[in-house]
């Protein structure tokens, strides 16, 4: 691989100006699909295979009309201290306002009067409209949104309360100045890593580019694969990341050849056969790592794995090409002027140990203590963990100031906080049985359970084989007590019936991913054990990566339960209502974690492994690795933990959530595992580190991510066109 990777760099620099073009070419065709290209997106949420799915795609076929799948609102109104709803002037304010929604709307499927369906409180202090859509939330018009928003003015203008809810109400994801923030960061890092705008540049350019080039194709493609408005977001995140970190340590291994006295396209192939194919491989365990998440087969989640993985593969390309070409135009400007002097001058020069010789040998000292430090410092982060509690975002973890969160309150109050997530109780008898009588006798089974406020009449189809029936439980949705009366309900009743509605919904999401979980990690875990063992050649190095990489996980999802569950530093983060952690989050944060992780294990390692083949003893390979590779990996993992904090400010959940976590996963890993643990453990190790069984080396493929193949090859040609030249003078 590297020898092909060398000569795809020279390649790359030789023909700049048709590899910059096509680049550009490509970047301009997205950027123009994308703007012509329909990207509201799709934000429905299915979990194939689930009972409340099943019911939901029952709902769907038999109640077409329903649009089950539609946007909703709850306009909740209460009257005035003293005073009731249902006076003539309150009432003739909400029965207004039922006109208003509906007045030639063509989004509005129904709108319920709180008169007539009995959605008055018991104290009749407080009423509220339901509004049902045919469209999701995101693609709602501006009119539909200002009507809501207008109905909310009118009933406040005479003295009413009045607020809103429901999944009508929702948000687009916005990240604010997040990518701005990342890229600031990073060319501060970066200009101070190299020393020069030139070189800092790159990276960037590069990275931008690919980011362009990534989210432009998944707009473009939005339309017709069904994308969520957070994939684009999610995707450029880690595609801005990785992005400028794989083309920085190309750059920086070029400016290392440069050094050593080597002609400019010469430095470009050996930096691409080198540095390049730690990058294809730390790409390619990233790419698993996200593509790996189908095994979940939650739809959303699939595509957000497959859009991100997609993008980490488009910025292991431009590293490889796009890179090596803009190498050929800058030249020796990559380097800072007092580099190019003193390369020019002496291209072997040493001077004295920089700072990761210096922690290498610190930490190689005082191996056994600091890894044990290391460890448990990590372990206590992750105690949270424990404490874990997942579940979809509602109203009820919305802030205190959002009218979402109010509405939700005000319902809980004045009627049974079940209100806020009733269940739906689908009777099916399309294979035999009245329907009726059917829903008769699971009605009263129903109505005498636990914890049941209430049981409306049943609804029936018109072919007269199906039924619904609204459950409305005491407790509110997250309650241990709705999800025990869920569980009932489905034990208690034959397989005519279902249960579905959002808190189903969300129990049975919680269940699939804790289910999901173990065969994942089993998964990815796997599949890069296998790679990391063809890369190092060795069973104990994959075996500490992995390791290391739970130590990593673990302590980042400690760190999140600890802010956004139990609400510590909730204020410095802008977490401002404590919350269970979204159900998919700790899935997606374990599969970018995992292949970001490998990422840091293959740039300093490879480096270690290359000194070690080379005939030095283990111990200082492990400092060589040091001395090459911290202060680039520093400066990668300071840039990605940038990248990553800057999405913080998002206004949605899942994007904070995983921006914290990825930005505190990558601090733990690439600054307590890979920069602490690994040479501890080394150092412990030994030559026993690079142990591999006789058979399976004879076995396994030679990859030659270190280059010695390249170096033999580089080597050989060398001697042969010698031995051509000396024939030639006899």
């Amino acid at each position: 691989m590297a020898t092909f990777l060398y000569r795809l760099g020279r390649f790359s620099f030789r023909r700049r100006r048709l590899v910059a073009l096509l680049w550009v070419v490509l970047l301009a065709a997205t950027g123009i699909s994308a703007a012509n290209a329909n990207a509201t997106g799709s934000n429905s949420f299915s979990v194939p295979g689930t009972e409340a799915q099943k019911a939901f795609d029952l709902l769907d076929k038999r109640f077409p009309a329903l649009h089950a799948d539609g946007a909703q609102a709850n306009v909740v109104f209460r009257a005035p201290d003293g005073q009731k709803i249902t006076t003539a002037k309150n009432k003739a304010a909400v029965e207004a306002a039922v006109a208003e929604i509906g007045d030639g709307n063509k989004q509005v499927v129904s709108v319920l009067d709180p008169y007539k369906v009995g959605a008055v409180s018991k104290d009749g202090t407080t009423a509220y409209i339901t509004v049902s859509y045919a469209v999701q939330f995101s693609e709602l018009t501006d009119a539909s949104k200002s009507t809501l928003d207008t109905v909310l003015e009118d009933g406040r203008h005479v003295g009413l309360t009045v607020e809103a809810g429901g999944t009508a109400m929702a948000e687009l994801p916005e990240t604010g100045t997040a990518e701005i923030i990342g890229i600031a960061v990073a060319a501060l890092v970066l200009v101070i890593t190299f020393g020069s705008l030139v070189p800092a540049g790159l990276p960037l350019l590069t990275a931008i580019v690919g980011v362009g080039i990534g989210v432009g194709s998944i707009t473009a493609l939005t339309e017709a694969l069904s994308f969520s408005s957070t994939t684009p977001i999610l995707a450029s995140m880690i595609g801005l990341a990785v992005g400028i970190d794989y083309a920085l340590f190309i750059v920086s291994r070029y400016r290392g050849e440069l050094a050593e006295g080597r002609e400019q396209e010469e430095a470009a192939g050996r930096a691409v056969g080198t540095a390049g194919s730690a990058v294809v491989f730390a790409g390619l365990t990233v790419v698993i790592a996200l593509a790996g998440l189908a095994v979940v087969n939650i739809p959303m989640l699939t595509k957000m794995g497959l859009a991100a993985a997609c993008t980490v593969a488009i910025a292991v390309v431009i590293a490889l090409t796009l890179i090596p070409a803009l190498l050929g135009f800058v030249g020796k400007r990559v380097l800072s002027r007092t580099s190019r002097k003193e390369s020019d001058q002496s291209p072997a020069r040493q001077g004295k140990p920089n700072m990761g010789t210096r922690w290498a040998l610190f930490v190689m000292r005082r191996p056994a203590t600091i890894l044990l430090t290391a460890v448990v410092a990590l372990g206590v982060i992750a105690i949270p963990v424990a404490s874990l509690k997942m579940s979809l975002p509602g109203d009820g973890d919305q802030p205190t100031s959002t009218t979402q969160r109010r509405a939700y309150d005000m319902l809980a109050e004045s009627f049974a906080p079940g209100v806020n997530g009733p269940l739906m109780v689908t009777v099916d008898t399309a294979e035999g049985g009245d329907v009726k009588t059917e829903a008769a006798r699971v009605g009263k089974t129903v109505a005498g359970m636990k914890n049941v406020a209430a049981v409306t009449p049943a609804m029936y189809d018109k072919a007269g084989t199906t039924a619904i029936l609204t459950v409305v439980p005491v407790t509110g949705p997250d309650s241990t007590q709705t999800e025990d009366l869920l569980a009932d309900i489905r034990e208690r009743t034959d397989d005519k019936v279902m249960v579905t509605g959002f808190t189903a919904m969300k129990v049975d999401v919680s269940q699939k991913l804790d289910e999901a979980l173990v065969p994942y990690l089993g998964l990815v875990v796997g599949l890069a054990f296998l790679l990391l063992t063809l890369v190092f050649r060795s069973i104990l190095v994959p075996l500490k990566a992995a390791l290391g990489f739970l130590l990593s996980v673990l302590a980042a999802l400690g760190a999140v339960v600890a802010v956004f569950q139990w609400g510590w530093l909730a204020d410095l983060i802008g977490v401002e209502q404590p919350s269970p952690i979204m159900s998919m989050m700790p899935i997606f944060l374990v599969g970018v974690v995992f292949g970001l992780a490998m990422d840091y294990e293959v740039f300093l390692v490879v480096r270690m492994r290359e000194a070690y083949i080379h005939g030095e003893r283990p111990d200082q390979a492990v400092v060589t690795g040091f001395r090459h590779g911290a202060r680039v990996v520093t400066a990668a993992a300071i840039i990605m933990i940038s990248v990553f904090a800057g999405f913080i400010e998002s206004n949605d959940a899942m994007v904070k959530m995983v921006g914290f976590g990825l930005a505190i996963a990558v601090l733990f890993d690439a600054f307590v595992v890979r920069m602490t643990v690994v040479p501890a453990v080394l150092a412990l190790l030994g030559r026993h580190a690079w142990w591999l069984p006789k058979w399976l080396d004879k076995a396994l493929p030679n990859v030659d991510v270190e280059g010695e193949g390249l170096t033999k090859h580089l080597e050989g040609g060398h001697q042969a066109r010698h031995e051509e030249s000396e024939l030639t003078r006899i």
